[in-house]
């Protein structure tokens, strides 16, 4: 049993869900659904197929495929709308049929049981879920071209992790230990500048404690290092909420805007590409401000940015955390075709923040990228010799 459909595909949000398995009894699957505890309503129910939906609200979809056809479900249940109309076309191309029961040439079925099957039948490379969007990759698949996309096992360390001096609930050594555990090399400290008030943001006095602290921590850690940093906020007019000579003492200043959303789309843009002029700055922490089902996205020129930020040496964040997926899947393309690498961090809060990661690489896959796009790949002695601008 797997679950199909913008699910596997990893969208960062998803009206259903697709459920797709083989099973000898399709009727004995279906009643195993519909007397879920968590069932609200069921909208249909048969040999082949079972609708619920949940209390939740969320609508699931249960499909029940013989074994000969599972992998031209899953294919037809997982890709978008357009890669599938994209990808039947191709088939129509060799004067075959593709559907959700198989690929056929006239009536005969030629392959069906696995999504591998039916790619080698087809003359392509294996398309990733998260890439079945109609964006290209098809021609990809078939030239041998499709990229490698990073993985969860290419993260070295993570660049915007919280501590207590702020708003986060853990010290930093437990933080340290935590990101540690994961197998991480290095660690960004980046708790929030003073203008934050409601985060108990640091200003220069207390930031220069917390680099002594962290001087220390480092001291002790054996195979490990926290890298000193701060979540910098970008003011209106795009200068920088902390002084020039604290920020000289960083290893990284993550810059980002927490306040000020309703700028024009030139005003904003320019905020932000002001700040990039900072030699100290690193990284744009979620560059356009999104909270998913809370708040949009504020109106700013990626495109300048993106290209402000490869002129300037600068990089962008992917920020994994859930609730925001900044940059989206389409700007973390765009990022890779103006060849302006990222960050994909977290912004944890807490130790358990760190298990975040996995949605950021989602999202990253979503977008292309690869292992040499994403700057938290690097060795330790590399990432510092690129963060210097």
């Amino acid at each position: 049993m797997i679950v199909a459909g913008s699910y596997r595909r990893r969208r960062d949000t998803v009206g259903d869900l697709d459920v797709l398995m083989v099973a000898r009894d399709g009727s004995a699957a279906g009643d195993k659904l519909a007397k879920y505890e968590n069932v609200a309503n069921v909208l249909a129910h048969g040999p082949t197929r079972t609708t619920v939906v949940l209390r939740s609200g969320l609508q699931v979809d249960l499909r029940v495929v013989p074994k000969v056809s599972y992998g031209a479900a899953l294919m037809y249940f997982t890709g978008s709308k357009a890669h599938n109309i994209a990808l039947r076309g191709f088939a129509n191309d060799h004067d075959w049929k593709l559907n959700e029961y198989g690929l056929f040439a006239d009536e005969r079925r030629i392959a069906g049981a696995t999504e591998e099957e039916i790619s080698r039948k087809l003359g392509l490379a294996m398309i990733p879920p998260e890439m079945r969007e109609d964006r290209g990759e098809i021609a990809l698949a078939r030239t041998g071209q499709l990229p490698r996309l990073i993985s969860l096992a290419d993260i070295r360390g993570d660049l915007h992790v919280h501590s207590n001096w702020s708003d986060g609930t853990a010290p930093i050594a437990e933080m340290a230990s935590a990101a540690k555990a994961r197998g991480y090399a290095y660690m960004a400290l980046t708790d929030h500048s003073q203008h934050v008030t409601i985060a108990h943001g640091l200003d220069a006095t207390r930031l220069a404690r917390q680099i002594d602290e962290i001087d220390q921590l480092n001291e002790k850690l054996a195979g490990f290092t926290v890298l000193k940093g701060a979540e910098v906020d970008i003011l209106a007019d795009g200068s920088l909420d902390l002084p020039d000579k604290i920020l000289a003492r960083l290893d990284l200043v993550v810059a980002s805007v927490h306040y000020k959303f309703d700028l024009s789309r030139k005003a904003q843009t320019e905020r932000i590409m002001s700040a990039m002029d900072n030699r100290h700055v690193s990284i744009i922490a979620h560059p356009t401000g999104r909270l998913i089902g809370e708040r949009d996205a504020y109106d700013v020129d990626m495109e300048a940015v993106i290209a402000a930020a490869h002129e300037r040496g600068c990089h962008l964040e992917l920020n994994a955390d859930p609730d925001r997926l900044d940059l989206n899947d389409i700007n973390v393309h765009a990022a890779k075709a103006g060849k302006v690498k990222v960050a994909i961090s977290t912004d944890a809060h807490s130790t358990g923040g760190f298990a975040n990661m996995r949605f950021g690489i989602d999202q990253a896959r979503r977008g292309w990228l690869e292992a040499d796009n994403v700057i938290n790949t690097l060795p330790l002695a590399r990432l510092q010799k690129l963060l210097k601008r």
